[in-house]
């Protein structure tokens, strides 16, 4: 097809086949040709952290990525990580801590701090805000973002809150 590129990938968990423009970002192809909206689109230059996915286990910036070099990779959304259950107790305590207070950064948001309490399970107050730094937030101050994370972080190492 003139213009457009076959890709083949699987976003979370099931298999995707699309011809596609090969200037289309990663994050406006899961937005507009698979309607999953839960990443956002704030800056366009990588710099907000609100269109983060993981492409292959690593955390990236869906505005930064095309959606041809997604080709052959697997891709996870918040709605994938939502779903499968692997962040619900960031989103409990996310809720608990008030942290979500328009949504915007949210999904960005989640997305870090599930990949920092992977790569880190036992990061200090300031890790997590150093881990989190390039995901912005313009309501919530970050104070009850970082209590949140941490909470969370302590209470699955067998620590209490």
């Amino acid at each position: 097809m003139n213009g457009l590129f076959e890709v083949n990938l699987w976003v979370n968990g099931d298999k995707i086949s699309r011809f596609i423009s090969t200037r289309l970002n990663l994050v406006d192809f899961l937005r507009e040709e698979l309607k999953l909206t839960g990443s956002h689109v704030g800056c366009e230059h990588g710099v907000c952290g609100a269109c983060t996915v993981r492409v292959n286990g690593e955390i990236v910036r869906g505005c930064l990525m095309l959606a041809v070099q997604a080709d052959g990779k697997e891709v996870m959304t918040i709605e994938g990580l939502s779903d499968s259950g692997e962040i619900k107790d960031l989103q409990d305590e996310f809720h608990n801590r008030n942290s979500l207070q328009c949504g915007f950064c949210t999904p960005g948001m989640l997305m870090a701090a599930a990949d920092l309490l992977v790569s880190n399970p036992k990061a200090t107050r300031q890790e997590i805000r150093e881990y989190l730094s390039g995901n912005y937030c313009r309501c919530t101050g970050y104070q009850a973002i970082v209590d949140a994370v941490e909470t969370v972080g302590q209470i699955r190492n067998g620590g209490s809150t």
